[in-house]
């Protein structure tokens, strides 16, 4: 699958989940239904993107209290 699709794919995904959903109370329960449901995408996955460990490590910098070192 090119890139442009697979993005297409996870797009579309999260559009449908914030559609159904409606209304967030506030901006982090809107972050945390996204975050799940990517954490879901991407458990489907059968192999990692192409330089997905050097784009974690870079989020564990940018949210260290968010990332344990089980996540790297």
């Amino acid at each position: 699958m090119p890139v442009t699709n697979a993005i297409e794919s996870v797009n579309a995904q999260l559009r449908k989940i914030v559609k159904t959903r409606g209304h967030f109370p506030t901006d982090e329960a809107a972050t945390k239904l996204l975050w799940l449901a990517l954490r879901n995408i991407t458990a489907d996955w059968s192999r990692a993107a192409h330089d997905w460990k050097a784009a974690m490590n870079q989020f564990a910098i940018l949210y260290e209290d968010r990332f344990t070192r089980i996540h790297l």
